[in-house]
């Protein structure tokens, strides 16, 4: 059986940013959830990164975050000067960004949105973040992921009591 590939638009926008060389590791069972990604990998849960639509005022936003931490949706509001923040839902995560929930990359979208990365993610020497295929994920410098998506660095992870 042919191990899943990383996702075709995924793979052209690794060929524009001249990264074609870029490792990816696929997965027989599924990688859509940190927690999922993280036991495949071996990694710790905060290491992966999380791709996440929200809608600012209607408009489609993207969010990284570490996998162990959850986002505020106040402090992304605050941040975006927007009136309300919401999940966007499956439809409009895919319409946006080309891809299911489960297999978002955090770069190569269908549409350019703005996209908000948690500084949680520097914690790390490397993080792992979804190829556009819910079995497929790559590692990369949280910096390096950082800039290739065009981010603008906030913090707007939930704070722990």
């Amino acid at each position: 059986m042919t191990p899943p590939a990383a996702h075709p638009r995924f793979t052209e926008a690794l060929r524009a940013l001249g990264l074609d060389g870029l490792a990816t590791r696929s997965f027989p069972e599924a990688t859509r959830t940190a927690a999922e990604a993280a036991a495949a990998i071996g990694c710790e849960l905060s290491q992966i990164c999380k791709s996440l639509i929200f809608a600012a005022d209607g408009t489609p936003v993207l969010v990284l975050m570490d996998g162990a931490s959850r986002v505020d949706v106040e402090r992304v509001r605050a941040e975006l000067g927007a009136g309300e923040v919401t999940r966007a839902a499956a439809d409009v995560v895919r319409e946006t960004t080309g891809y299911a929930i489960g297999g978002v990359p955090p770069f190569g979208h269908r549409t350019r949105t703005r996209v908000l990365a948690d500084r949680s993610l520097l914690a790390h020497d490397v993080v792992w973040a979804a190829a556009g295929n819910p079995h497929v994920v790559f590692p990369m410098a949280p910096e390096d992921l950082v800039e290739h998506a065009d981010a603008t660095l906030v913090d707007v992870r939930e704070r722990t009591a």
